[in-house]
């Protein structure tokens, strides 16, 4: 046959030529697959195609919806008739969004919801899938607490609504619900996704979208959906970035010559060790991160995979931090029996290798003499009398945390009749790992040496099966679910150690057995086990008249092992109601292309006490509190007490949401947004008390607590905008702000501790808790007013009784933020585009516990480096101690440029190579580049761990692991 050309050209809905369109074409038997790139005009040129064969022709371009030219037979009559015209994404109203068990058109949804497709997510090393969505979803608030390699991520959906939930909302991957619990040492647990396998994630906000998941979603809950084959063309894409990472923001401590002139001035005990050592720099390094994933996907009309292997090598900007991580991905969808079955398998398997630095190193380095040399005149760490040099404890330390996690679902569904479907969900979900944490043995410094090991196995299995059934005639258009589940989760811990091994020779990671001390007395092992099980009832209904009058009612019903038999189920319905406007004759000729207005109201559940705790404990011990001698002089015999009664009264916590929102597109959907208010009300608060009755076995007990209520109260906004102009250029706005008001009411105590500072002198005391009439994560603390005469810390007397006391705390402030916003710009022309992502945010206060511990003047009295803010006051004693006060708090707010990228799409076609490779993209990359804040430690964005009795702590800052500022090359290549 004859080699002809095609060529065609791709416009907006005003006519107007795309340039940078992605063209792909193929064989409808998958043949002779080429890909180009549009120019300037919007044209594309193929340039030896066989004339008289049938081929597919798919075009995709960022911000407007995938389309296809199937079956185009090409002649020599038709071989310049290709006009395609791409529709801005923002206008499609019919795009797919995930919900509970099932899917449905963006203008049928009633609840808040935000759906993000990958095209939208942030760029730049991701650890977690809560950093691809982090400043994208009005209402939740991602805090990357760490700059660690692999640390944990924490994320509030409307605010946190409880004592002992914390915030993490469910999250649910490929239709498989997850436990939060870790999955060992300080790994987040969702690390094990590869965040180039993910498709889409839509965020599930109020309770009207999230009380079909009934107990688990109190706090949110996160739908992960991640990329499955398509018939049709093979293709395969490699993509690979190089990271260059920084230290962001390193303290601003004293230099050599800084710290002589102070200590003098001072007084103080000034050792000059000759040196010039910046003990930052020691201890960090220009981190290295290499990522290469390689994806795989097609197949036919019966049977469609996708595959990706990933690998990713980080390199953390302190010294002995690495996270390196493996995974395989295996998606399919089988369909037999004329289309009536389907059946979907989905299999990852991951790898992750986690060294993390050594604990206090930071506290070494930051208070570390700077006149002391780092290394010796042979090359070794400096060994100094009055401290440890923070390389030495480099040396000797290490924490390496392997995991193993495999998770995986396989669904099949039959269409039993036209509209009624049934369908299986069976899913599991495994997890192993392995810390070490390892102490060589020393001379000078001398320790012994000793070797800890944490065995750590989670399982997770699900089964569910629910039918569905759908009906659409004339102006109705009716859905109804119901469905059963049932969820295992087994976890279990194991603790061993030894201690005493040999200067020099193996590490004792990798030969424990030349430990010497052996003995049960100091290395007794150590082990817990939990088993919960959750049995779930669950249905719902859809009912839309005329495509505008939309109606949505569920209900779940959730039995727990973690309750008594009184309690053990509990019933979370919700309602929700939508009128889409845009579809009212009134409205028709409008500048509206769409207008819907939502109410929903319904309620979640909690269930995050420990596991058996509403059953009676015992305890076997022999002690003069719990036994007693049969004779005067005998000895004791064991005797078996209560440790905790029985409570079988012990219910659900519940959340009552009520959200008012409403969706609207103007001018064909350029401009877009929704405004939503909410109001989250947590009642029968699940707490430890004291008892009021001094005669009881044990000293708390649990209990729901009478009229105590959490609310969260805020409106949020969200707006985009995007707009192709006649010369090429096309650009986007869009920006989301959220006001949030928190409220504890009712608390039984004047405070429930959430939040202790840890250093020396300071360990153990509150930070912050719950008070009532004030917001969740206040600070309580004295209110620092000034020195006196001699240079000592002056406090309020609150309560004028003349001392100062635990009684003059005061609320300071809360960690929440009072606004969260985030906007963010891109511009594209020909094959370039540039995109910028902010966030930020406001109204909270955060607690410098570093500053607190490590940072004043009696300390560099000392001879310990400090920041300037330590000696700034002239009227301070150098015998000033520094207790936990509102000197230490800080202002949290800022503003932080995320995400800076730059992109460039290659013509494959100019370049004569479309017949091989489809696409070529290169790109470059500024992560965490910028960030407004007047805080003065390493970054505003904290969350340390100080929780107290697994009340979850916010924004107290210890020490926290530096953030980095990072550059990344990427290149992206389909074949």
């Amino acid at each position: 046959m004859k080699d002809i050309p095609l060529s065609g050209k791709v416009v907006t809905a005003n006519n107007e030529g795309l340039p940078g369109v992605t063209v792909v074409i193929a064989g409808t038997d998958g043949s002779n697959k080429q890909g180009t790139t549009t120019n300037e005009k919007g044209e594309f040129t193929f340039s030896a195609l066989e004339a008289g064969k049938r081929y597919t022709i798919d075009f995709s371009y960022i911000g407007f919806e995938k389309q296809s030219v199937t079956d185009f037979l090409l002649t020599e009559s038709n071989n310049s008739s290709v006009k395609v015209t791409l529709k801005e994404s923002a206008s499609d109203l019919s795009e797919v969004v995930v919900v509970g068990y099932g899917s449905t058109a963006k203008k049928d949804i009633t609840g808040s919801v935000k759906s993000l497709k990958s095209s939208e997510f942030n760029t730049g090393i991701i650890n977690s899938p809560e950093q691809l969505f982090q400043g994208k979803v009005a209402g939740v608030n991602v805090t990357s607490a760490t700059g660690e390699p692999g640390g944990t991520v924490s994320i509030a959906v409307r605010g946190p609504g409880g004592v002992r939930t914390g915030s993490t909302p469910l999250f649910v991957v490929d239709g498989l619900a997850l436990d939060n619990s870790s999955t060992g040492g300080s790994t987040n647990p969702l690390s094990f996704l590869n965040p180039q396998d993910i498709e889409s994630i839509d965020v599930l906000k109020d309770a009207s979208a999230t009380a079909i998941y009934g107990a688990r979603g109190a706090n949110g809950v996160i739908l992960i959906t991640t990329k499955k084959g398509k018939s049709g063309m093979a293709t395969v894409n490699y993509s690979g970035s190089f990271g260059i990472s920084k230290m962001a923001r390193p303290l601003d401590i004293l230099s050599a010559d800084e710290f002589r002139t102070e200590v003098t001035k001072l007084g103080g005990t000034l050792i000059d060790g000759k040196g010039d050592t910046d003990w930052q720099k020691e201890i960090s390094r220009t981190g290295i991160t290499q990522n290469h994933n390689i994806s795989l996907g097609g197949g036919t009309d019966k049977l469609t995979y996708y595959a990706s292997v990933g690998l990713q090598k980080q390199e953390g900007i302190l010294k002995n931090s690495n996270l390196d991580r493996y995974t395989g991905r295996i998606n399919l969808n089988q369909k037999l029996l004329n289309d009536r079955v389907s059946l979907d398998i989905n299999l990852n398997a991951t790898n992750t290798k986690n060294l993390r630095p050594a604990q206090g190193m930071i506290g070494a380095a930051i208070s570390a003499n700077p006149t002391y040399p780092a290394y010796d005149d042979k090359g070794q760490p400096f060994q100094y009398v009055d401290g440890t040099n923070p390389l030495i404890t480099l040396a000797l330390e290490k924490d390496l945390t392997t995991t193993n996690r495999v998770i995986g679902n396989i669904s099949p569904s039959v269409t039993i009749i036209k509209g009624l479907v049934y369908k299986l969900n069976f899913g599991i979900d495994n997890s192993t790992s392995t810390q070490d944490l390892q102490s060589l043995a020393n001379k000078v410094p001398f320790q012994d040496g000793r070797l800890e090991t944490r065995d750590v196995r989670n399982s997770n299995r699900l089964i569910e099966n629910y039918i569905t059934y759908t009906i659409d005639k004339n102006n109705h258009n009716f859905s109804a679910l119901a469905g059963h589940s049932y969820q295992k989760i087994s976890l279990r811990k194991r603790t061993y150690s030894i201690n005493k091994f040999p200067v020099g020779g193996v590490e004792p990671i990798y030969n424990p057995g030349t430990g010497q001390d052996i003995s049960l007395l100091n290395n007794r092992p150590t082990g817990e086990a939990t088993l919960n099980e959750l049995q779930s009832f669950f249905s719902r209904v859809n009912y839309a008249f005329k495509d505008k009058y939309l109606v949505t009612a569920t209900v779940r019903v959730d039995g727990s092992s973690k309750f008594g038999a009184n309690n053990k189920y509990g019933v979370f319905p919700s309602f929700s109601l939508g009128w889409r406007l845009s579809e009212e004759n009134f409205l028709k000729s409008s500048a509206f292309s769409d207008l819907k207005i939502r109410a929903g109201w319904g309620q979640t559940g909690n269930q995050e006490i420990p596991s058996k705790i509403t059953q009676a404990l015992f305890t076997s011990t022999i002690t003069d509190k719990t036994t007693y001698p049969l004779f005067n002089a005998g000895a004791y015999f064991g005797g078996t007490t209560y440790a905790r009664l029985a409570n079988p009264d012990i219910q659900w916590e519940t959340s009552a949401q009520t959200d008012l929102g409403i969706d609207f597109a103007l001018f064909k959907g350029a401009l877009s947004g929704s405004i939503d208010y909410f109001r989250k009300t947590s009642e029968k608060i699940l707490l430890e008390v004291i008892p009021s009755d001094p005669v009881q076995p044990a000293g708390t007990f649990w209990t729901n607590v009478d009229n105590m209520k959490i609310i969260n109260e805020g409106t949020e906004i969200d707006l985009a905008y995007r707009k192709s102009l006649a010369n090429g250029i096309r650009f986007g706005l869009a920006g989301n702000i959220t006001f949030i008001k928190n409220n504890v009411k009712n608390s039984p105590y004047s405070v429930i501790p959430s939040g202790s500072a840890q250093g020396s002198g300071l360990t153990s005391a509150t930070i912050n808790g719950y008070i009532s009439g004030e917001p969740i994560g206040t600070f309580y603390l004295k209110e620092f007013i000034g020195f006196d005469d001699k240079g000592i810390s002056k406090f309020r007397d609150v309560d004028g009784d003349g001392i100062i006391t635990d009684k003059d705390r005061v609320a300071a402030g809360s960690a929440l933020p009072t606004k969260m916003y985030n906007f963010s710009g891109n511009i594209g022309f020909k094959g370039f585009d540039l995109t910028a992502n902010f966030n930020g945010v406001s109204g909270n206060k955060l607690y410098d516990n570093t500053a607190n511990s490590n940072f004043y003047k009696l300390r560099l009295s000392k001879g310990l480096n400090v920041i300037p803010e330590a000696f700034a006051n002239a009227e301070e004693s150098t015998s000033n101690s520094a207790p936990v006060s509102t000197r230490y708090l800080k202002n949290g707010a800022f503003l932080r440029l995320n995400n800076l990228a730059l992109g460039y799409n290659l013509n494959t076609t100019a370049l004569g190579i479309n017949k091989w490779v489809q696409t070529i993209r290169v790109s470059i990359t500024g992560q965490n580049l910028f960030v407004a804040t007047k805080y003065n430690g390493y970054d505003p964005e904290v969350n340390n761990d100080r929780s107290i009795n697994g009340i979850t702590s916010y924004g107290i800052d210890y020490l926290s692991y530096p953030k980095a500022k990072t550059v990344i090359f990427g290149l992206n290549i389909g074949f």
